[in-house]
């Protein structure tokens, strides 16, 4: 059974950055497409970036294209987004994902199988 643990998050200020980890067990990590997914307070889930399984390919929302980096290193079974000049839309708990997503449509249904780390960005 896969094990998603997140971490990295906390509060900064706008303009600030963060580097977010997930550490991935229970699953061959190097066979799966990683995600990461966000939702806002009282908004639905939102997908942000995605890497495939060997990292040569990443994909960003247009919201935080430029911004955020997607990156993998399957000796440790993890998955790193780093979150440059951030804004207080970012504000969010993101989720990583076992799932080659690309899009938000692709999100219905999404349930999170971990709890995520907290990002606020605030003044």
């Amino acid at each position: 059974q896969v094990q998603l643990v997140e971490s990295g998050g906390g509060l900064v200020q706008p303009g600030g950055s963060l580097r977010l980890s997930c550490a991935v067990s229970g699953v061959i990590f190097a066979s799966y497409g990683m995600s990461w997914v966000r939702q806002a307070p009282g908004k639905g889930v939102e997908w942000v970036s995605v890497i495939n399984n060997s990292g040569s390919i990443t994909r960003y929302a247009d919201s935080v294209k430029g911004s955020f980096t997607i990156s993998r290193n399957n000796a440790k079974n993890a998955v790193y987004l780093q979150m440059n000049s951030l804004k207080p839309e970012d504000t969010a708990v993101y989720y990583c994902v076992h799932r080659y997503y690309t899009s938000t449509r692709d999100l219905t249904g999404f349930r999170p199988l971990s709890q995520g780390t907290q990002v606020t960005v605030s003044s």
